[in-house]
């Protein structure tokens, strides 16, 4: 049988993509919105750091300013070795609003494997906190490429470590413009970020995230678990784990606030849950299973409460 083509719908014509009828999804596009929309509610708070969605926007806008000054656009990739505190937040949208690409290094890793990612991904800015400074400092000494821009990201929440950039984080923010121009990409398809393997088996392998896939897995996270409006979400898990299975990008579609946490610890889990009237958080079963049998009755004390509004 001879198949014939589809006749043409009438309407069918002059119907090409065009900036009234196309937007690229992106995520960043939800830290935009909430800024506008929340610009007074709570978006962060960690230790006593309480930050706004204005605030958080305008500090993002800051980074992709300073990093661009420094030469950093599409093609290039930024490296951060981060706990789960506000600059990794951050970085989340302030790297890739450049057309950078975001590489979260798996802050277990040895120096070996640390600097194979930053040869294999080529990253030209490795931002890195104080709690990491001895892996990091024998990573770079490992590295055959050319030495990134180390910045050092310094957290009122741990004591210890050194400095091994050539400026700290807030110093790089303030050469940065809080009316940076934000502009989502004009193709989707576009990577949003690099995340790497343990690599148990050999070199971690690369895997690549594109704007759409992001944009989807941050909306899947909320029909899936039925997430309302400005959840209090718990940071149990990493956010160097596939970007923190898109929630740094679901909390800003949702304008929910991230109560973060450097390490997972059932004595500060549960005063945090009492204090911040947690809602939502993610992990392992490991993790649950620490919180279960956390020694003690008073780490496990709370009381239920509503979620906040």
């Amino acid at each position: 049988m001879t198949q014939t083509s589809p006749r043409p719908h009438p309407f069918d014509t002059d119907l090409d993509r065009n900036p009234a009828n196309h937007v690229a999804l992106s995520p960043l596009s939800f830290l935009e919105r909430s800024a506008r929309v929340y610009p007074h509610r709570l978006s962060i708070v960690h230790g006593t750091l309480r930050q706004s969605w204005a605030q958080t926007f305008e500090r993002c806008r800051r980074l992709a300013s300073a990093l661009q000054r420094r030469g950093i656009g599409a093609g290039d990739t930024v490296a951060a070795m981060l706990p789960n505190t506000p600059p990794m937040f951050e970085a989340h949208f302030g790297v890739p609003v450049t057309g950078a690409v975001l590489n979260t290094l798996n802050t277990r890793l040895d120096p070996e494997a640390i600097a194979f990612q930053r040869d294999h991904g080529e990253a030209k800015v490795l931002l890195t906190d104080r709690e990491f400074s001895s892996t990091i400092a024998r990573a770079l000494a490992l590295m055959t490429g050319p030495r990134p821009l180390v910045i050092d990201v310094l957290d009122a929440e741990f004591e210890g470590g050194k400095s091994l950039g050539e400026l700290d984080y807030e110093t790089f923010l303030a050469e940065g413009d809080p009316g940076f121009a934000w502009e989502l990409p004009t193709d989707e398809w576009q990577a949003i970020s690099l995340n790497y393997t343990s690599g148990t088996t050999g070199n971690p392998k690369g895997v690549v995230t594109h704007h759409r896939g992001a944009y989807l897995n941050a909306v899947s996270n909320v029909v899936t678990w039925t997430l309302p409006q400005h959840p209090v979400y718990l940071w149990t898990l990493p956010m160097f784990h596939c970007n923190g299975w898109c929630f740094p990008w679901t909390m800003a579609l949702q304008a929910g606030v991230s109560v973060c946490l450097r390490r997972v610890d059932p004595h500060l889990i549960f005063p945090l849950i009492r204090e911040q009237k947690v809602t939502h958080t993610c992990g392992a079963p490991i993790v649950y299973g620490m919180l279960v049998n956390a020694p003690g009755r008073a780490a496990r004390r709370h009381r239920p409460h509503r979620a906040g509004a």
